[in-house]
């Protein structure tokens, strides 16, 4: 059986809030294809403030989310998205 502060410090590790940042390459290839958050935020199905939380690093995606968006610019979910930071120029 697992003791009871064992249990709450795994439990206080698992908050949203403590989450590590997500970074994402949304504003490089929405704007490498010329379409505005609305127009994204359209397709996916979410609120354009939505698109912009993302881009900012605001907010993480879900996973179906993720995928939505790799979609629309044909890409890989990895080629969007990332748990380290993207190198610049790449």
């Amino acid at each position: 059986m697992l003791h009871s502060c064992y249990v709450a410090f795994i439990l206080s590790n698992m908050s949203r809030n403590e989450e590590a940042p997500v970074y994402n390459r949304i504003a490089e290839q929405r704007e490498f294809v010329g379409m505005s958050r609305q127009q994204l935020a359209e397709i996916v199905h979410v609120h354009y403030q939505t698109i912009g939380y993302l881009e900012r690093g605001e907010y993480s995606p879900s996973l179906a989310l993720a995928l939505r968006i790799a979609e629309v610019f044909g890409t890989d979910v990895q080629s969007l998205f990332s748990i380290k930071p993207f190198k610049k120029g790449k």
